[in-house]
C-alpha cells in the first residue's frame, strides 16, 4: 500500500521571520508530516505595484497596504532558505518550496538541489516559468485550482516539452505534440502529480468537488492528490479515502496571527489530528479484495446460523418446514441447504434446537 505523502504548507505563515519559519518546521516534524513547504519569490519579479489584493487578503490584512507591500513583508532571502533547508535536513523532514519566478526556481533546483518542485495554481498558465522548470527535469507537483481540463492539458504539454529537451522553438503546437508523444506521456507519468484544489481561503465545502480528482486521474493517467483550503480536517481525510496520493494543507503557529493565510491554516493540534486520521484511513482502505478479515473469522460461526430442529423429531420422520428452522450458531448445515434438507428423512432422533445432520 502506497503511503499518502503529507505536505505541511508553511507558505508565508512565517511572516518574514526565519525563527517563525523554523517553528513551523518543528510543528510539521512533531506531527510526522512527510514534508514542509515554503514559497520562494522575489516580490519585484512576480507582483506589479498596482496589483489588487484578493478578497480574502483584504479581509485578513486590510486595505491600507497594497498586495506588493503585503507580500514584500513576507519575503525571505535565498540565504534564509538555505538555512531552512539545512534545518529540515537536520530534523529529517523534506524541504520543499514553490518558486514564483525563474530566479527562484533556479535557486531551488540548482543551488539547493531540490528534486521536487511544486507549481501553484496561480502559475498554471505561466508557460515560460513552467517550461523553464521542466527543462531541469525535476519531479513536479502541479496544483490545478481555478483550472479546466483543457488548461491542465496545456500545462502538461509545456512540461512534457521541457522534459523532452527538444531544440525546436516552444509553441502551442510543439506542446501538444510533446503531450501526446509516447515518450512525453511516459515522462509525465514518471514525474508529475496533479493536485486538485479550490483556490479560495477558506474554501467553501460545497465548492470542493473532490470527485474531480477521479476525473483528472481518468483524463491524464497521472497520480492525483489534493491541496486543501477548507476549514478543519474532514475534507483532506475524505480525499485520502477517495485515492489522493498527496495531501497539502496550510499550517500555522497561531490562527489569529497577522497575515493573509493564518485563518485558513491548521493549528499544530489540528495538523497532528489530520495526519493521524489520514494514516487510519490508509489502513482502513485495505487491499480491495473482499474476503473475511482475520479479526472477524472468530465471529463467523457465532453470527451465522445453521439448520436445527424446531421440535423433537423421530428417526425416519420427514424433515419439513414445520419441524426444522434456522438458528445460531453457524457450526452446522448452512441455511443455503435448507431446501435440499426439506423432505429428507431424519437419520436419527433430534431434540429441540439440536443441529440437523444428514449422516
Amino acid at each position: 500500500m502506497r503511503k499518502t505523502y503529507v505536505i505541511a504548507e508553511a507558505g508565508v505563515n512565517h511572516n518574514g521571520d526565519i525563527d517563525l519559519a523554523k517553528k513551523l518546521i518543528d510543528i510539521a516534524v512533531n506531527a510526522q508530516a512527510d514534508a514542509v513547504k515554503f514559497q520562494t519569490f522575489k516580490t519585484e519579479n512576480v507582483i506589479s505595484m498596482d496589483a489588487p489584493k484578493a478578497e480574502y487578503q483584504i479581509e485578513t490584512t486590510g486595505v491600507e497596504e497594497s498586495q506588493f507591500e503585503m507580500v514584500k513583508k513576507l519575503e525571505l532571502s535565498f540565504e534564509q532558505f538555505s538555512e531552512l533547508k539545512l534545518y529540515c535536513d537536520d530534523h529529517n523532514i523534506e524541504f520543499l518550496s514553490t518558486p514564483f519566478d525563474i530566479e527562484s526556481a533556479d535557486f531551488l533546483i540548482d543551488h539547493l538541489q531540490i528534486d521536487t518542485i511544486k507549481i501553484p495554481s496561480g502559475e498554471i498558465t505561466n508557460a515560460p516559468l513552467i517550461y523553464h522548470i521542466a527543462q531541469k527535469s525535476p519531479k513536479i507537483i502541479l496544483s490545478t485550482g481555478m483550472s479546466t481540463l483543457s488548461e491542465i492539458e496545456s500545462a502538461l504539454g509545456v512540461i512534457a516539452f521541457g522534459f523532452l529537451g527538444r531544440v525546436e522553438i516552444p509553441s502551442i503546437e510543439a506542446f501538444k505534440a510533446a503531450f501526446i508523444s509516447p515518450e512525453g506521456q511516459r515522462l509525465l507519468k514518471e514525474r508529475v502529480t496533479l493536485l486538485h484544489c479550490t483556490t479560495e481561503y477558506p474554501a467553501p465545502v460545497q465548492d470542493v468537488n473532490l470527485l474531480a480528482m477521479n476525473t483528472m486521474s481518468t483524463a491524464f493517467g497521472l497520480q492525483v492528490g489534493y491541496s486543501d483550503h477548507t476549514e478543519g480536517i474532514a475534507i483532506p481525510i475524505a480525499a485520502v479515502a477517495l485515492g489522493a496520493t498527496v495531501i497539502e494543507k496550510h499550517i500555522t503557529y497561531n490562527k489569529l496571527a497577522e497575515g493573509p493565510d493564518h485563518k485558513a491554516s491548521l493549528s499544530p493540534e489540528e495538523l497532528n489530528e489530520m495526519i493521524r486520521g489520514i494514516r487510519q484511513v490508509e489502513l482502513a482502505k485495505g487491499s480491495g479484495v473482499k474476503i473475511p478479515s482475520e479479526s472477524e473469522l472468530k465471529n463467523l460461526n457465532i453470527a451465522r446460523k445453521s439448520i436445527v430442529a424446531l421440535k423433537k423429531i423421530k428417526q425416519g420422520e420427514k424433515l419439513t418446514a414445520e419441524n426444522i428452522t434456522i438458528k445460531r450458531p453457524g457450526t452446522g448445515i448452512s441455511p443455503f441447504e435448507y431446501w435440499n434438507v426439506l423432505k429428507k428423512n431424519a437419520p436419527k432422533d433430534y431434540d429441540n434446537d439440536q443441529q440437523i445432520t444428514l449422516v
